[in-house]
């Protein structure tokens, strides 16, 4: 290495160093020769597949990359010209909150200037210590970027609590902007550019520009497939490394296969356990590796275990709509108890699918049915959906018009929706990522949650617009008579099957007040449990993991307020309770013999699990 690679690239005055050498000038001109021969072929792979102005303007399209919530930064203008003209009284800073952040952003970018002018670091605001994105310690100890950090922090806060001092706008569109604002702050962040981030600065200087060269390919290759890569895929196959419960697919429609696991234990509950995944993802998240699977953990509890896994939309699912998933569920009800001789199976119904789940309970209530059902839990499923968080924000008339331009071929491609999740929280799944993997040229990890998170499905158009408007946007689902199921009109008020509640404290995308209020409508007995993290950690917490906590209130509650008030917390993994409560509703066991093997009864094995529905791309 030469002189120059030890220098210190923030060195007085601002990386000044020994004078390069030819063999650095030879070496960052070979470095910038690599990155244009990246731009040069990626140009012509996609001239050579002939990209049009429709595939243009896709990758083009700000809804790629954040979602719907990017569409709310081009309305923000709109919305601020049809606030009311000013209140003579509001000139006055003490009334005007926009003009109080105003005199409040002079005055503290005044004194920020001053400590820099006199050599004192600029005093973090609270909370920097603990924000991740400026963990390297040149952004505490370098006065440069001492002052980047706290010009971001300063004009973050005061574009927020611009969006928060609007008035004359209706509720929901005030969120939209305080979302859209939140959006904006973390893609400005100084952090995501290489210039301004310490850290890529020094790993430049180490790597002598090589990051900046893999960190392109990244880039291109992201591009290319249209989605931001987390995790290195390449390390992950089902049914090998991912997904590998044994057991087979016994059962097989246009819409799903239905997977019988094989049992471990000599006995096995009567009553079956049939598992709805959201067909939104694909469902191993519930049997991600073995320590991780709760597909094994329930096995190795004595029940039989049954799982959907749903078909990913194409063209020939254009016409599906909501009633052919909630038949899909009956009839997968039926098969499993037929299959088995019995009357009933327990169910669990996971976030889309728990929703469905509460209408198939209301469909076989109204058909005097309810009895096919022994009990339903939920894991993070939403019925009521009036605080159903910010994805209610991306739910109005131009997001669906978007995304019916999106669906063109009669499905949503699954990556959108990756993107709309990826946007709720895009400071840990986009901006992340973008520093990681395209400035920090680091390796991709091999994580199996990541991989199943990048491992999306498309959506029937049909079933994704009717589900955004009769659901998200007009709750339609809570008012009895509302909603008709081939024509039956559903109540969930008359549901008296015993139901387990599980929510996430920590929940985005269901949040836990939305969650709760399945327990103001279904007339049964009902078990709430607040689980520690979120909607996806919340669920996959495998007692021997040791992580997290739950919390348990044995009392009748009227409120989440009041369940938490008097709650008991419980360290670690909330799956034990819910296995007692599961055999409180039918401790009766029998043989694991004749059907409770796969493949072994009436239904024989069409293939070895997981099944290559969950293959299909």
């Amino acid at each position: 290495m030469s002189d120059s690679d030890s220098s210190n690239p923030f060195g007085a005055p601002f990386g000044v160093g020994p004078t390069p050498t030819l063999e650095d000038f030879q070496h960052w001109t070979q470095i910038m020769g690599r990155a244009q021969q990246l731009l040069m072929e990626f140009a012509l792979s996609e001239a050579g597949q002939q990209m049009n102005q429709t595939m243009l303007a896709k990758w083009m399209d700000p809804s790629q990359w954040a979602g719907a919530s990017a569409d709310m930064f081009g309305r923000m203008p709109q919305t601020l010209a049809s606030v009311p003209a000013m209140d003579p009284k509001l000139a006055d800073p003490l009334n005007n909150p926009f003009l109080a952040a105003t005199t409040s952003f002079w005055q503290e970018s005044v004194d920020m200037w001053q400590s820099l002018a006199t050599g004192q670091m600029p005093e973090p605001k609270a909370g920097a210590a603990k924000d991740r994105r400026f963990a390297a310690p040149e952004w505490t100890e370098h006065p440069l970027f001492a002052f980047i950090r706290q010009s971001y922090a300063l004009i973050s806060e005061k574009l927020l609590a611009a969006a928060d001092g609007v008035d004359g706008v209706d509720p929901k569109t005030k969120a939209q902007m305080r979302f859209a604002t939140a959006n904006l702050v973390d893609a400005m962040s100084p952090s995501n550019f290489a210039l301004t981030n310490p850290a890529v600065l020094k790993r430049t200087m180490e790597t002598r520009g090589e990051n900046l060269v893999k960190g392109l390919e990244h880039m291109l290759a992201d591009l290319k497939k249209g989605q931001l890569t987390h995790v290195d895929e390449s390390k992950f196959e089902l049914g090998v490394n991912i997904a590998t419960t044994p057991g087979k697919v016994i059962h097989e429609t246009p819409m799903y296969q239905l997977i019988h696991y094989a049992p471990t234990t000599e006995e096995v509950f009567e009553t079956p356990l049939l598992i709805f995944p959201p067909w939104i993802n694909r469902f191993y998240i519930l049997d991600l590796n073995p320590e991780k699977s709760f597909i094994r953990w329930a096995v190795e509890q004595g029940l039989s275990v049954f799982i959907v896994s749903w078909k990913s939309a194409d063209e020939s699912m254009k016409d599906v709509i909501w009633d052919d998933y909630i038949a899909a569920q009956i009839d997968a009800i039926a098969t499993v108890t037929q299959l088995l001789g019995v009357k009933s199976t327990h169910t669990i119904g996971y976030c889309v699918a728990g929703t469905t789940l509460a209408a198939t309970l209301a469909l076989l209530t109204a058909h005097g049915e309810a009895d096919k059902v022994k009990s339903a839990t939920f894991f993070t499923a939403q019925v009521d959906f009036s605080e159903a968080g910010d994805l209610n924000l991306m739910v109005d008339d131009q997001q669906l018009a978007l995304l019916e331009q999106l669906s063109a071929p009669g499905y949503l491609d699954g990556r959108y929706m990756a993107a709309t999740f990826n946007a709720l929280r895009g400071r840990d799944l986009i901006w992340n990522y973008v520093v990681n993997n395209y400035l920090m040229g680091e390796d991709y990890p091999p994580f199996d949650l990541l991989y199943w998170n990048g491992d999306t499905t498309n959506l029937p158009a049909k079933w994704h617009k009717s589900y955004l408007t009769d659901l998200y946007r007009d709750n339609r689902l809570v008012v009895p008579g509302s909603i008709h199921v081939e024509g039956t009109p559903i109540d969930l008020t008359k549901v008296k099957t015993p139901t387990y509640v599980q929510a996430g404290r920590e929940d985005h995308i269901a949040p836990a007040p939305s969650v709760w209020k399945i327990m103001d409508q279904f007339s049964g007995p009902k078990r709430f449990l607040l689980a520690g993290s979120g909607h996806i950690a919340g669920v996959v917490n495998p007692p021997s993991a040791g992580k997290y906590q739950h919390w348990i209130n044995e009392e009748e509650c009227a409120s989440l307020d009041e369940f938490i008030a008097g709650a008991r917390e419980v360290k670690g993994s909330w799956w034990p309770d819910w296995i007692q409560w599961i055999a409180a509703q039918d401790g009766a066991k029998v043989p694991t013999k004749g059907a409770r093997l796969p493949g072994k009864g009436k239904l024989k094995a069409i293939e070895d699990a997981p099944g290559r529905y969950v293959k299909a791309r």
